[in-house]
């Protein structure tokens, strides 16, 4: 499948950005979403990546826990790469799994945010009642993509000599250089284990005309 048989989507900065309006903060709250948005760029790595604009088919379930909201579900993406081998050209659909949680800005006993400490690893936030899938989809996706994908496990590769595939039928007469300055030799006539007949059309005929002279 090319690129042009995307039904491909227009950018969108926000498209991966769901709103949590309809959940509640109660723990134990819970939400489905399924929907469609375009993939975002730089999504892959290089020999597998999904192109811009593709679509990610989302089946998420957005829970409420005490510390913030669980993210939890499938992203289904198609991705293109070119096999490590023979370079032709590899498409499939995966299915990347999501699990994160997203934090609750933390407030004060009046409910007004507050600034903490840095943490090393800190949490995605949940920001003015949405959350922002980007981050977790790209990292799980880059993750999931093999660094050398094959478009067979028992494709040969390429050819060194001509770079055609291996798996095609094809071959080629190696010749030992060692016999190269021997061209001018022919087996025709020789015994069988004994010297080559030196053709004569080949002979060097300089040392008879020297000694007709």
């Amino acid at each position: 499948m090319s690129a042009q048989e995307y039904d491909v989507m227009p950018p969108d900065p926000r498209a991966l950005v769901l709103d949590l309006s309809r959940l509640e903060r109660r723990p134990g709250s819970m939400l489905t979403v399924q929907t469609t948005v375009p993939a975002p760029a730089g999504l892959g790595l290089a020999l597998a990546s999904v192109p811009e604009g593709s679509p990610i088919e989302l089946d998420l379930r957005l829970e409420s826990v005490m510390e913030g909201v669980l993210v939890s579900g499938i992203a289904e993406v198609e991705v293109h790469a070119e096999c490590s081998r023979c370079l032709d050209p590899v498409h499939w659909n995966e299915d990347v799994e999501l699990r994160e949680l997203f934090a609750y800005a933390p407030t004060d006993a009046r409910g007004r945010p507050v600034d903490t400490e840095d943490s090393e690893d800190p949490l995605p936030q949940v920001f003015d009642d949405t959350i922002d899938l980007e981050p977790v989809v790209r990292d799980a996706v880059v993750l999931g993509l093999p660094l050398a994908p094959v478009c067979d496990d028992e494709c040969r590769g390429l050819c060194p000599t001509c770079g055609d595939r291996l798996d095609d039928e094809h071959g080629h007469e190696i010749v030992d250089p060692r016999w190269a300055a021997r061209g001018g030799l022919s087996l025709e006539g020789a015994p069988a284990g004994g010297p080559p007949v030196i053709d004569s059309s080949t002979q060097d005929t300089s040392t008879d005309e020297r000694r007709r002279d």
